[in-house]
């Protein structure tokens, strides 16, 4: 082989190796385009909002467990018939009927089937939401904002519908 023939590969390598790396980055841009990031949906907030103030939720939440206690208190999460319950009371074990309380399932991959629940029936302290119907079956976060009066706090659990009376806190 000439010198000349050996001298006229690395263009074509070089040539070659960019149009690679230019095909991978629109390839990675197609793939992020198709898959958009989804908000994340930790205690109900844009995590730029939650990242800022983590310290106020956190004394939220301390705040609100020194006078309060919330509690999860459906007996299954069913897809067909799915009705959430919560109790809350103070620390006396007297029933508060007076909580505010917004309920979002939302599934752990993506917030496109987001069920959003409010104005609970409410009966001795015990917050009823009415029935849904869950569109696909599998994992379900169950997240809860929880205000009394001037406290609040974010009440978060995970259920599965496959298999209705596991929960996770």
């Amino acid at each position: 082989m000439s010198k000349q023939n050996k001298a006229l590969y690395w263009p074509y390598a070089i040539t070659i190796s960019i149009l690679l790396i230019v095909g991978a980055s629109v390839a990675t841009i197609m793939v992020a385009l198709e898959n958009p990031v989804q908000m994340s949906d930790h205690n109900m907030q844009d995590y730029h909002d939650y990242d800022n103030n983590v310290n106020s939720f956190i004394n939220a939440q301390i705040q609100f467990d020194r006078n309060y206690d919330i509690e999860y208190i459906s007996e299954s999460l069913d897809q067909k018939h799915a009705v959430v319950i919560y109790r809350v009371t103070d620390k006396e074990q007297n029933a508060v009927d007076d909580a505010k309380i917004k309920l979002i399932i939302t599934h752990p991959g993506h917030n496109d089937l987001d069920i959003i629940i409010e104005d609970p029936k409410v009966e001795e302290g015990v917050y009823t939401f009415k029935e849904v119907e869950i569109a696909n079956p599998g994992r379900w976060n169950l997240m809860a904002h929880v205000v009394v009066g001037e406290n609040e706090r974010y009440y978060n659990l995970k259920a599965d519908t496959r298999n209705p009376n596991t929960f996770e806190y």
